[in-house]
């Protein structure tokens, strides 16, 4: 039986997967994963434990992809993500013209909102951030950068794509939000309801101390010129940005610039 890895609650489990998929390249690409999500090297008894994968095959794993420049070895005995990863993300990014189109409108954005703004992609059930912009008239801090990550069931840009792709797609995203939600997801599927009402009303979705207790944002799906989605997230601090503020004045704005941006794209 074939074999993929997925993440469920933060963990990554092994389970069966389509019957053309190559168990070993997912089991290895799963490895990645792990290491890449940690923040810190991992021990091979660590990778194991998280990857729910044999002692004897994370051994071949480890050793193929440290081979390839995948993993390099950090303290002897951790591994952490080595420079091929590098390459291969900088070559991911470089295939993103559209982000150095719309970074003018959003920095612009920032400015004018005094707020961060994160441009993402999904990966799994996941905004990954590709680009961060801060306003240069205050001072903002935020631990948000290149590769962060905001849930899509908790952030004000997840909730704004989940609302903008199809309607299969959308059940199917959902369905996988369900399985990670667990005994939760009463709670989770009318908070996720009540974002969609809110998308199709005003154009874009909220988070107020949601995804973050500390964090309020506004979140807005942003279409590329070959048919592309990302998600746009404007937020911040909640005691600099009040759920007012942002409604009332900032919500106005993000509109004009997705406006903006996707013009420019020939989309609008």
């Amino acid at each position: 039986m074939e074999l993929c890895s997925r993440k469920l609650q933060g963990i990554w489990v092994t389970e069966p997967g389509p019957k053309d998929e190559v168990s070993a390249l997912a089991r290895g690409l799963a490895l990645l994963r792990i290491v890449a999500d940690a923040g810190q090297a991992l021990t091979h008894r660590e990778l194991g434990e998280r990857a729910g994968i044999p002692k004897a095959t994370i051994t071949r794993l480890a050793a193929t992809l440290q081979s390839a420049g995948f993993l390099r070895l950090v303290d002897g005995d951790r591994y952490a993500l080595g420079p091929a990863a590098l390459h291969l993300g900088n070559a991911y990014l470089r295939g993103f013209d559209f982000r150095q189109q719309a970074r003018l409108h959003l920095a612009g954005l920032a400015e004018a909102a005094g707020a961060n703004v994160h441009l993402g992609v999904r990966d799994g059930l996941d905004i990954l951030l590709i680009d961060t912009l801060k306003p240069q008239s205050a001072v903002i801090l935020s631990r948000m950068d290149v590769g962060s990550r905001m849930a899509i069931a908790t952030s004000a840009a997840g909730r704004a794509y989940l609302a903008a792709i199809p309607s299969e797609e959308r059940a199917l995203l959902m369905d996988e939000i369900r399985v990670a939600s667990g005994s939760h997801w009463r709670r989770v599927r009318a908070r996720l309801d009540a974002a969609l009402e809110e998308h199709a009303s005003l154009g874009y979705c909220s988070s107020f101390g949601e995804w973050h207790p500390d964090i309020h944002a506004l979140g807005f799906p942003l279409h590329g010129p070959r048919g592309e989605l990302y998600a746009v997230s404007v937020g911040g601090p909640a005691y600099k940005l009040p759920r007012e503020m942002l409604l009332q004045t900032v919500g106005p704005k993000l509109l004009q610039v997705r406006q903006c941006i996707e013009r420019e794209s020939g989309i609008g």
